[in-house]
């Protein structure tokens, strides 16, 4: 049953999947030394810097902890939304495998600079943890995205502090089509020092990938990054699977052709839900999300054809996400349902 539950339930993208039929057709070296990683680490540098430094991973989790456990010490913390899947999501593995967290009050999914400015505590002060990490989510939990001039001067901020900038990106390319930019101007041109670039909610079988843009340190993930990945279980020994995968992901614009399919349908899925009475929208629509509260005696009726979830129990607030293979009329049945609902209930 198709639904609108997450894009993590669709399926693997044709294209996609033809690229991993292709690499299974002859042998390649392990432990990403074949030529599907050498051109899909080419295709990352073309979009975010020829400074670029990439690491393939098995899942998203993976691609964040990482990421965080290669920026920070044991003492130090990082500063995140208070709805972020870094802490909401993560079972702890933050905390487990990198360091603490320290949760900043969101709007719409989105942390102000001064309330990070207002989380930044205790400088200096061997009793408290010391913070050494922005963590933004892009687009968010929500489905808003920071805009360049927002993450242009949280990294000023955050440097200017002797802090790091990480991006968790699972859902990052859907972001471009609010945004108007490319890869680089989002990240490597406003001062992003790493992100967790996503592949599995985008089309992709599995796999993603850390992405270490700041310049002072891809020498330091030269060193220590490979040896972190390798100790956490995430080193995939047939890597062709995933490198392949991302190089067509980023050849021909095939990842716009993706991201902006998911977004127009999720903007006609926002105009269509939003006319039913009953219905109401809650945060704007900046991705391939829409959040809508709907009356609960419906919820029941609606999953058994269209599933999706119930993103607040306490409001019936719910989550309805678009995918690369959505398509228009599963949205008009899905509007007819809850006009239909909102007419006769």
């Amino acid at each position: 049953m198709k639904g609108f539950g997450s894009d993590n339930h669709a399926g693997v993208h044709p294209e996609l999947l033809k690229s991993i039929v292709q690499a299974n057709s002859e042998h390649a070296p392990s432990y990403g030394t074949d030529d599907y990683s050498d051109r899909a680490i080419a295709k990352f540098k073309e979009n975010f810097g020829s400074q670029t430094e990439v690491f393939f991973v098995f899942n998203g989790t993976a691609s964040n902890v990482l990421s965080l456990r290669f920026l920070t010490e044991r003492h130090e913390s990082v500063l995140c939304s208070d709805v972020s899947h870094l802490n909401l999501d993560e079972c702890g593995a933050p905390e487990f495998f990198a360091a603490k967290l320290i949760t900043v009050k969101s709007t719409e999914g989105k942390m102000s600079l001064s309330d990070l400015k207002t989380s930044l505590k205790r400088k200096g002060d061997q009793h408290y943890t010391q913070s050494r990490v922005v963590s933004l989510t892009q687009p968010t939990e929500l489905g808003t995205c920071y805009s360049l001039a927002e993450i242009r001067e949280i990294c000023e901020w955050a440097h200017a502090e002797g802090m790091r900038v990480h991006i968790d990106g699972a859902r990052l390319t859907n972001a471009l089509t609010t945004l108007k930019c490319s890869f680089k101007e989002m990240t490597t041109d406003l001062g992003v020092d790493v992100v967790s670039f996503g592949g599995t909610k985008n089309g992709l079988m599995m796999g993603e990938a850390i992405l270490v843009l700041a310049p002072d340190l891809v020498g330091e993930a030269k060193k220590k990054l490979k040896y972190i990945r390798k100790q956490a279980a995430q080193l995939p020994s047939k890597t062709r699977f995933i490198a392949c995968q991302f190089e067509r992901y980023l050849s021909s614009d095939l990842y716009l052709e993706i991201a902006n399919h998911s977004c127009d349908l999720a903007q006609k899925l926002y105009d269509g839900v939003k006319s039913v009475p009953q219905v109401n929208i809650t945060a704007a629509r900046q991705s391939n999300a829409v959040f809508v509260t709907i009356p609960k005696p419906w919820v029941k009726h609606l999953k058994e054809k269209y599933f999706f979830y119930v993103w607040n129990e306490a409001t019936f607030e719910c989550r309805l996400m678009t995918s690369w293979d959505t398509t228009p009329s599963e949205i008009d049945g899905f509007v007819n349902l809850l006009r239909e609902f909102s007419e006769t209930k």
